[in-house]
């Protein structure tokens, strides 16, 4: 039984890795070249969030850190920033876990784009604090906004893709144990 549980751990964190692998190659492809383009939405941090919501003892603090510091790394971002910001914004959702597994899709929505946005707001200030140049403000405030809107994607793709779906009342594990 316990063999079953961490097999299954482990094979959604292999199947979260491989998600991760497949965003960042797209997004490192030179698909549009043409400069002035709209921004897209940040998909890694929409499946995080997605993940943690619904399950997220799937999800570690040190594996979301590396993979959004690799995405940093890979982005030439400031390294760090945008991982610490968004792992503070998983942890938060993960310490309300037992809140959001009775609400509703709308105000699930509604909490992770309040997240999104925090994340947004906290990243512009230290970035304007540490007088880093930013692109501008419009531009960064379409991401997020194309982020929310795709948010639902991510999560019906996991949902019926991945079967990932938050743990019903009363529900146990393999352990017996509650989730």
């Amino acid at each position: 039984m316990i063999r079953a549980w961490i097999g299954e751990l482990w094979f959604h964190r292999l199947i979260f890795l491989a998600a991760v692998f497949v965003l960042l190659f797209v997004r490192l492809l030179p698909l549009d070249t043409v400069a002035g383009a709209l921004p897209g939405p940040d998909l890694l941090a929409c499946l995080i969030f997605a993940w943690m919501v619904r399950r997220p003892e799937y999800l570690s603090a040190p594996m979301i850190a590396a993979v959004v510091l690799i995405e940093d790394m890979l982005l030439m971002r400031p390294p760090g920033l945008w991982a610490a910001l968004v792992l503070v914004g998983a942890e938060f959702i993960r310490s309300r876990s037992a809140l959001t597994r009775e609400l509703s899709f709308g105000v699930e929505l509604l909490l992770v784009a309040g997240v999104m946005m925090g994340v947004f707001a906290a990243n512009r200030l230290i970035l304007g604090l540490a007088f880093v140049d930013q692109p501008p403000f419009g531009m960064g405030l379409v991401q997020i906004l194309w982020s929310v809107f795709a948010y639902p994607l991510v999560v019906a793709v996991s949902r019926y893709g991945l079967d990932l779906h938050k743990p019903a009342m009363g529900e146990i594990d393999e352990r017996g144990r509650r989730l």
